[in-house]
């Protein structure tokens, strides 16, 4: 059997054994060692012949040396940590609440509040998950007692929440930079332009849907908070948002200083405020500790898988198959697109991520891409993925945060949504500029 052969086997095992909702560490990184050892017994090119058991462990896990001595590998728990803290302290949820003030009188306003909601949450959180839990049982709840469509109720939340993958800081933008030594500061600036574009697709969604249908979504009267009030009230959330992508942008901090500054800043705010104890401080820490082990485990795993096909000469193969077969720019991003689409439907964000690149940086580099504007493309993907059935794991999130409502329905209401985003990735995929404009600025 050739060498290329096991790698793709491997690849495919695992895509079965994710596709049973087996956790993504575990199936990438036995697929990996497993596929690693049958190479070095076989005598492959490039591993040692006649190696002993330690020998080969050794050389395969050599790699994460690099990972565990980076100092960009300590941004993954700031981030983290952000997100749990900044939950805690109220200061990822007060855009919504601003823009539920300013809103809500309006036909839907309520649902875009939500969307609005969803892309601050995102700002400053990076989880795509995370967000649509949180928001769904803030926002559903709410949009249910004004009398609102359930479909329009769920889906609103549900698409929102995929604003996480794009808007920074994005888990999967730094996973994606840790896998192609892609700078993360640039892929996060990349990700602004197409998040505003999603977000306002989503706003234009709304528009529609309820103009098509009044009932659908009534006029709220106003609470007792003023606009202004409202809007004041959001200040901790946009500073932080500031901080990030301002002390990116013109580099006096870097992705890690950005992460530990917000920290830091929204500890203050939410003592200061009162929001936060030291009861709460610890379980904020204690989510985080245990989100963080489990993405770090996935990170070596992924690793291990990257080893484990470059020394298969998998991904060489695939190259050499498409130069020889003529295969054009535009046909090979079909295929990525229709492979990520297909993929969606049946595997989370992660578990598509590690299994697909290791394959895909080799194409990357071959047709001349540039990897920033094609990291945003792989997360545009990533983010549809998250509302496709019959896997749609923000669907399934809002249907367990609200379940009154049918996941059918969910769906149903996801899918006048779904169009609009099909025609951002359209746009970005024409105009890659969208993309590259900030980076370049930087």
């Amino acid at each position: 059997m050739l060498p290329a052969n096991i790698g793709f086997l491997g690849a495919l095992l695992a895509l079965g054994l994710l596709w049973l909702r087996l956790p993504v560490a575990l199936v990438v990184g036995g697929v990996s060692v497993t596929g690693s050892l049958l190479l070095f017994a076989l005598g492959v090119p490039g591993a040692t012949e006649g190696a002993t058991l330690i020998q080969s462990v050794l050389a395969m896990t050599s790699g994460l040396v690099d990972l565990i001595h980076s100092g960009d590998l300590l941004m993954l728990p700031l981030f983290i940590a952000l997100g749990n803290i900044a939950f805690y302290a109220g200061v990822t949820t007060r855009i919504h609440d601003a823009a539920a003030v300013w809103l809500r009188r309006l036909p839907g306003g309520l649902a875009m509040a939500a969307v609005m909601g969803c892309g601050g949450f995102s700002a400053i959180s990076g989880s795509s998950v995370a967000c649509a839990s949180t928001m769904g049982r803030i926002c559903v709840p709410e949009m249910l007692r004004q009398g609102y469509d359930p479909k329009l109720a769920t889906s609103s939340v549900a698409v929102g929440g995929t604003l996480g993958s794009l808007i920074p800081p994005s888990i999967l933008f730094i996973l994606y930079g840790f896998f192609t030594e892609t700078p993360i500061a640039q892929l996060f600036m990349a990700g602004i332009l197409p998040g505003l574009l999603s977000l306002a697709g989503m706003l234009l969604v709304i528009v529609w849907w309820v103009s098509s249908e009044p009932d659908c979504a009534p006029p709220c009267e106003g609470p007792a908070v003023s606009r202004t009030e409202a809007a004041l009230a959001a200040w901790p959330a946009l500073l932080l948002f500031v901080v990030i992508l301002g002390g990116l942008h013109s580099a006096i901090l870097t992705a890690t200083q950005a992460a530990l500054t917000c920290v830091v800043l929204t500890l203050i705010i939410g003592f200061v405020q009162q929001r936060l104890t030291l009861d709460v401080l610890w379980h904020g820490i204690r989510e985080s500790l245990i989100q963080t082990g489990a993405i770090l485990l996935i990170v070596v795993a992924a690793k291990l898988f990257l080893g484990f096909v470059e020394l298969s000469g998998a991904a060489e193969a695939i190259v050499t198959w498409a130069q020889r077969n003529g295969m054009t720019y535009f046909t090979m991003l079909c295929l990525v697109v229709m492979v990520f689409l297909v993929l969606g439907m049946f595997v989370d964000s992660i578990g598509i991520l590690v299994l697909s690149l290791p394959f895909l940086v080799p194409l990357v580099h071959g047709f001349g891409m540039d990897p920033i504007w094609f990291g945003v493309i792989v997360v545009k993907l990533l983010e549809i993925g998250l509302i496709t059935p019959p896997v749609g794991l923000n669907v399934f999130v809002i249907g367990n945060v609200t379940r009154e409502v049918p996941i059918e329905g969910i769906f149903a209401g996801v899918a006048r949504f779904l169009m609009v985003d099909v025609l951002v990735l359209l746009v970005l995929l024409l105009f890659p500029v969208i993309a590259t404009f900030i980076p370049a600025s930087m």
